[in-house]
């Protein structure tokens, strides 16, 4: 058994796959992390490997406490993936984007995939029907998109995220919700309309904390799965285990 840890800019996630198949996943504030992590291993006393992917923090008390319970890789641009890549600066490129590309190729390795990550930031990642990664795009996330408009400026509230009730606005509440969420929906779909128009037969996959929301909304086909990264990751270990 794997364990998966994503340790992202607002939570922890963990997961516990057995080969390809995902038992349990749930999230931790970094304070709890080794409270939790001592929960699995009663749970999943069999796990034997683990993967640490740290878009975030994690610090060496909690790495250290992990390895006491099984072997452990930490991703990085050193590790092996299974893709080519051609990414300018290799060594900055995010972990969690070496991990959808991963997913994607294994996906299908032979198709155009374009993954959109919607979280604290949304990331594109795209991977062309010869099994090689181009790079992509990074732009702000919904609640980015909030706390910006809410922190640099002097009068404009944070607000929750809320489905506009119509395109116009007329408040500043709803114009703020129209902005922000029609806003981010005319870019995932611009930029799939534009990325569909260079490569043929394009597969589009939605994963990430707000794609449940989006998928709901965007005019584009796409295929949402929220545990894509979680794969990408366990493909990733095994692939490393070798």
């Amino acid at each position: 058994m794997n364990l998966i840890v994503d340790v992202g800019n607002t939570a922890i996630k963990l997961a516990v796959f057995d080969k390809e198949n995902l038992l349990f996943d749930t999230s931790t504030e970094s304070e709890k992390f080794i409270e939790k992590v001592r929960d699995v291993f009663n749970f999943y006393p069999d796990i034997t490997w683990a993967i640490v992917s740290a878009v975030g923090s994690l610090g060496q008390k909690e790495i250290a406490a992990l390895s006491i319970f099984c072997q452990v890789h930490i991703l990085s641009h050193t590790s092996k993936i299974p893709f080519k890549n051609s990414y300018a600066t290799p060594q900055t490129l995010g972990v969690d984007r070496i991990a959808l590309a991963t997913a994607a190729f294994y996906h299908n390795s032979t198709a155009n995939t374009l993954v959109i990550d919607a979280g604290t930031c949304v990331t594109y990642d795209m991977v062309n029907d010869y099994g090689e990664y181009l790079g992509g795009g990074i732009s702000p996330g919904i609640h980015m998109r909030y706390e910006a408009l809410h922190n640099q400026t002097s009068k404009l509230p944070l607000l929750d995220l809320d489905d506009p009730i119509d395109l116009i606005g007329n408040s500043t509440p709803s114009s703020i919700h129209s902005g922000v969420v029609n806003g981010i929906l005319a870019e995932i779909d611009g930029v799939i309309e534009r990325y569909s128009s260079r490569f043929k037969d394009l597969t589009v996959i939605l994963t990430g904390g707000d794609a449940q929301f989006l998928s709901k909304r965007l005019k584009n086909t796409i295929f949402a799965d929220s545990k894509f990264l979680l794969t990408g990751l366990n493909l990733l270990l095994e692939y490393n285990k070798r």
